[in-house]
């Protein structure tokens, strides 16, 4: 059974610290959001869960075992793949170049063909695509695109960094569907998001970050019912808060 746990962390980039004593954990068949605002620490938490950028204190365990000072490379071996924000395709490579791209482990290679097939049943349009130049596709293909390479890669965690950031909101339906189809079919995804109405009704679970602390946990349900959240990320107030005054 999958567990992550990032244990009391701390991350910076040279002088500056991005991340302060950050302890979550994520359990196999999870989806489990990361909400805050910008500058709040999020990608650096995905960076370091994906050992991209480790931690000078405290310790990340998956299935038990210390893997804070792995490299990213180490890290897919065992399952942890991260879509980053932007989705850093290669433009000028094909669709298929881009997918294959994502079966580089000896794991995936094996499953190569099997796994495309899948891949193209979850994103029909990618097959009809499969010639086409990554960089002419829509943003919301390209999203497509780096959510299909990551699946090249049989994530058993699937980290997604701001998976909504630049598309159009039906754009953003269609991907969050995706993200829950590719759960239910047994794939636990660790989400940052700053649309977080969307993203807490697509999670089992919340941490709030701000300025580099978890402010806030729980279930995604408590999360949309509670007064912080609702005022500070979902653009709503309480009725005595907007009653007017007498």
């Amino acid at each position: 059974m999958l567990e992550l746990e990032a244990d009391d962390i701390y991350v910076s980039y040279g002088d500056l610290t991005a991340l302060w004593g950050v302890t979550l954990r994520v359990q196999q068949g999870e989806i489990v959001v990361l909400i805050g605002p910008n500058g709040a620490g999020k990608t650096t938490l995905m960076r370091a869960v994906a050992g991209l950028q480790p931690p000078y204190r405290g310790r990340i365990l998956l299935d038990g075992e210390p893997v804070h000072q792995f490299r990213s490379h180490q890290l897919v071996e065992r399952g942890v793949v991260l879509i980053p924000e932007g989705r850093r395709l290669f433009a000028g490579m094909t669709v298929l170049e881009n997918l294959t791209m994502g079966a580089y482990t000896p794991k995936a290679r094996k499953t190569l063909d099997e796994t495309l097939r899948r891949v193209y049943t979850v994103f029909p349009v990618l097959a009809e695509r499969r010639d086409q130049a990554a960089g002419t596709l829509s943003g919301g293909q390209q999203q497509m695109l780096a959510i299909g390479r990551a699946l090249m890669a049989q994530p058993r965690l699937l980290l997604l960094d701001e998976p909504s950031l630049g598309l159009a909101p039906l754009v953003v339906g269609d991907i969050f569907d995706v993200l829950r189809q590719i759960n239910q079919d047994g794939v636990t995804v660790l989400l940052a998001e700053q649309n977080a109405r969307m993203a807490l009704e697509l999670a089992h679970r919340a941490y709030i970050l701000e300025e580099g602390r978890v402010s806030g946990e729980g279930t995604a349900q408590e999360m949309l019912q509670a007064d912080h959240v609702r005022r500070a990320y979902l653009g709503q107030v309480s009725p005595l808060e907007s009653a007017p005054e007498a």
